[in-house]
């Protein structure tokens, strides 16, 4: 039977939407009225089909039950969890510096800019990049991870049950694993040990594979696919909360194209029922796209993606120039409101 997808779109923001909303013109996204929606569109792999949020009650007796559903799914609010609040979107994940020595002083500094939660890494999973020791990944992290468990909100991101069990007992309050617990089997049964609240990444290969040649047949059903398969492991397997975010893992196997694609339907993700993640701070498209006028920070085009994304919804950024996105975002919110 063909499968179909519900995305989202056509967004109000500020006091348009909670304007919109209170005549009941609009739904509001995530129960948050201060973003809203009157269109939807209906997916499958060779067909497409946008209409008004009034025509869904003279659909088919299926698709008005399998649109119905969705909708209900997405306006839904998200709870709050790992010191997001989702009435304020969107919530930022600040990325500390690898380096032992900034750590401290970058981990603070994310922080009072404003970031939510602060990411902590001891392995690189940048293209090329290898496995690295356990040991090794620890000693990079634990020093960070004792010092700062009782004053920020810190996110672990790593592959291996050992390192999450560590990092759980010391504080940390989100598990951010790119491989989308594949990698490492035990990594289920500590999350449901812990019951610790915890990303699904996507990402084709592995760091050190997933740029040559990736290929899919439809970037944004397969990532979406996914996550429904993810998602049911995680149930079978004793998950029962749902403090789960996903993150369609931007750079993690993509090209260009597939990066592209899944930044601007990124909204249909909003139908899984769980906030959505993105990481498209200084990513390669960001260089592809702006050719000679790529830079260093790629700052602008980081701006630029969040602002497009927080348009569409999406609840949490992973960024590193903290300060610069949440600037952006005050501004952008104050010029909309006016």
């Amino acid at each position: 039977m063909k499968k179909y997808y519900t995305r989202v779109c056509n967004f109000y923001y500020g006091n348009v939407s909670r304007k919109l909303v209170k005549q009941k013109k609009t739904l509001p996204l995530n129960g948050n009225s201060e973003i809203s929606f009157d269109h939807i569109e209906i997916l499958s792999r060779n067909s497409k089909k946008k209409i008004h949020i009034k025509e869904v009650k003279k659909l088919s007796k299926f698709f008005k039950k399998k649109i119905s559903k969705d909708i209900k799914i997405i306006i839904k609010k998200n709870k709050n969890f790992s010191n997001f609040n989702f009435k304020n979107t969107p919530n930022i994940m600040g990325i500390k510096f690898k380096k032992k020595s900034s750590a401290y002083r970058q981990a603070i500094l994310l922080y009072k800019n404003g970031a939510n939660i602060v990411d902590v890494g001891g392995e690189s999973t940048r293209p090329g990049s290898k496995i690295v020791k356990s040991t090794i990944e620890w000693n990079r992290i634990f020093p960070t991870i004792k010092k700062f468990n009782k004053k920020i909100s810190l996110s672990l991101d790593t592959r291996k049950s050992e390192i999450m069990e560590k990092g759980i007992k010391i504080g940390v309050k989100l598990i951010n694993d790119i491989s989308g617990l594949k990698y490492d089997k035990k990594s289920i049964s500590v999350l449901k040990k812990y019951k610790t609240p915890f990303i699904i990444h996507h990402i084709q290969g592995t760091p050190d594979t997933m740029q040559v040649n990736p290929k899919y047949k439809n970037v944004l059903f397969d990532i979406y696919d996914f996550f429904e398969e993810r998602i049911k492991y995680a149930r079978n397997n004793g998950i029962k909360h749902n403090n789960i975010i996903v993150d369609p893992g931007i750079g993690f196997g993509k090209n260009l194209k597939h990066n592209m694609k899944l930044i601007s339907n990124i909204s249909i993700f909003h139908s899984l029922g769980f906030p959505i993640l993105l990481g498209i701070s200084r990513k390669r498209f960001i260089k592809d796209v702006s050719g000679k006028n790529d830079s260093r920070q790629r700052s602008g085009g980081t701006i630029a993606a969040s602002l497009f994304s927080m348009m569409q919804g999406v609840q949490i950024l992973r960024v590193h120039d903290v300060n610069d996105i949440i600037q952006s975002i005050k501004v952008f919110k104050k010029l909309i409101k006016s």
